[in-house]
């Protein structure tokens, strides 16, 4: 049914009138917000972290309009040339993320130049609001290693659906802590798990069960570096990955294994998820 006009209005206003005594907005506040479009970050952050990876300039699925946006904003401060502006969130559109987050104070990890929350909410103030937020949370311990609770949510799920325990050998946010690493633990989301004990077919499993839960992860041998036996596991989308866990990511959703070589996948095949999509399967 097709309400007269004035009912109309009379909805719309009390429909604003709840928004602005929820969240404390004046209504014109929350008839702006309204207006603005989104960029979805879930999108944006894996466009960041796949696209620098390509060989070509194949858009990441989902992720070209809040791009555009980002890139536009960028733009008008001067950080990306216009000729960026493109949908692709490649190398150049990292490197002026990056020169964003410093510009607000932020260092290390926090300007690492994946969009993260709070540096993408204050980059579309007044342009774009922020929708599909990725949280990796605090940092917290797990086996004796500093994980975030992302990431120990993530490693608790995947030993769930594995119906088995397994332990960590590292964690996360070790700069420097295993020279064999190459910078890959420097950041948050990344994990090595031992495999003492465990058969191939094991370890294989254990791959699989941290792949559906949102991990890019691996077997690796002896054969491959000077190393141990052992899985690395990395978070697809952790906000503070460093830049070489932000490569692999990129390398396992473009069917690479991950390493300075760039060789094939050698894992089993599973559907690529991040942990948000896996929890809304």
């Amino acid at each position: 049914m097709k309400l007269p006009p004035r009912a109309a209005a009379l909805v719309a206003a009390a429909l604003l009138a709840s928004l602005t005594g929820v969240s404390g907005m004046s209504a014109a506040q929350a008839a702006d917000a309204g207006a603005l479009p989104s960029v979805n970050m879930e999108a944006a952050v894996k466009a960041a972290q796949i696209d620098p990876r390509r060989p070509d300039d194949t858009l990441t699925p989902g992720a070209k309009a809040g791009v555009l946006l980002v890139e536009r904003a960028l733009r008008d401060r001067r950080l990306l040339d216009a000729k960026w502006v493109d949908g692709y969130f490649g190398t150049t559109t990292v490197t002026a993320f990056a020169k964003y987050q410093k510009s607000l104070g932020f260092t290390g990890l926090a300007a690492n130049g994946l969009p993260g929350k709070a540096s993408l909410t204050r980059l579309g103030a007044g342009r774009f609001r922020v929708a599909h937020v990725i949280d990796p949370g605090t940092r917290v311990s797990t086996d004796g290693f500093v994980v975030n609770t992302r990431t120990r949510s993530m490693l608790a799920e995947a030993k769930r659906l594995l119906g088995r325990d397994f332990k960590l050998d590292q964690g996360s946010y070790n700069p420097g802590g295993d020279p064999t690493s190459a910078g890959t633990h420097d950041g948050g989301g990344v994990v090595d798990i031992s495999v003492k004990g465990m058969s191939s077919a094991t370890r294989t499993a254990v791959v699989r069960a941290l792949r559906r839960v949102g991990f890019a992860a691996w077997v690796r041998s002896p054969d491959q570096a000077d190393w141990p036996w052992h899985i690395h596991a990395v978070a697809i989308s952790d906000t503070g990955l460093s830049s070489q866990a932000q490569r692999q990511v990129g390398d396992y959703y473009l069917g690479l294994n991950g390493l300075a070589g760039r060789g094939p996948d050698d894992g089993p095949k599973v559907t690529i998820r991040t942990w948000e999509e896996y929890r809304r399967r």
